[in-house]
């Protein structure tokens, strides 16, 4: 095609770039070309609601593999623009650094790209759970009642988010978390793996929780929690 730019499409068959017509599926992208977002193209071809084109890596200039799972890796955000034209208009952010999920899916939006939300098949959302834009949960992930989570999350998988609690956005509750009732956590809080917060505990914004610790007092933003119980060990 006569507007291609430096190869951008070279090995992707014109069908797929067509724009999205009545009845198709919505083009989607995942930002991101590592092991997380593997899974979340994992997700989105389980949940059947967009039509996957392919990842963006903006990291590595020269990929050693340009295919991932069976799609193109796109090389450096400058690609967008052209994507767009294309009639690719969904964005998905899939790595796991949580500022700079939010960073992105800000400069996203402002390209005029739609954040996609993926929720697997297999992961257990109770009626009338808010899950805001951008937001991953994966299989095996339960979320309760009236729970509230924020835009850019990933609930992990066998995660699991219990009645009424309120994650923030760009949260990361990382595989096998256990948040009891009540429990909040605030902006852009890493939550590791295996861990465990007692119920109406508040997390604060910027934290980070080790693996495998047991949360039973409130965390103030910014810090750095670890051990059973947990315990802050420093500001970041």
């Amino acid at each position: 095609m006569e507007d291609f730019k430096n190869g951008v499409f070279e090995k992707i068959a014109p069908k797929t770039l067509t724009t999205r017509g009545a009845g198709m599926k919505p083009k989607l992208i995942v930002w991101g070309a590592s092991g997380h977002a593997m899974v979340v193209a994992d997700i989105i071809k389980q949940s059947g609601d967009y039509e996957l084109i392919g990842f963006l890596d903006d990291i590595n200039p020269n990929p050693i593999n340009n295919r991932m799972s069976g799609l193109p890796v796109f090389e450096g955000r400058n690609c967008l623009e052209d994507l767009r034209r294309r009639g690719i208009d969904h964005i998905i952010l899939g790595f796991g650094n949580c500022e700079a999920r939010l960073k992105l899916a800000k400069w996203s939006l402002e390209q005029g790209f739609s954040l996609a939300t993926a929720i697997h098949p297999r992961a257990t959302v109770a009626e009338g759970v808010t899950v805001g834009p951008g937001t991953v949960i994966a299989a095996g992930a339960v979320v309760n009642p009236r729970a509230v989570i924020g835009d850019n999350v990933i609930v992990n998988t066998c995660a699991s988010v219990d009645h009424e609690c309120i994650i923030g956005e760009g949260v990361h509750i990382c595989p096998g978390v256990h948040l009891a009732g009540r429990v909040s956590v605030g902006k852009a809080t890493w939550v590791g793996i295996g861990a465990t917060v007692v119920d109406g505990v508040r997390i604060g914004a910027g934290v980070m929780i080790g693996a495998g610790a047991v949360v039973v007092t409130d965390i103030p933003d910014g810090m750095l929690a670890y051990g059973v119980p947990a315990k802050v060990i420093k500001r970041l």
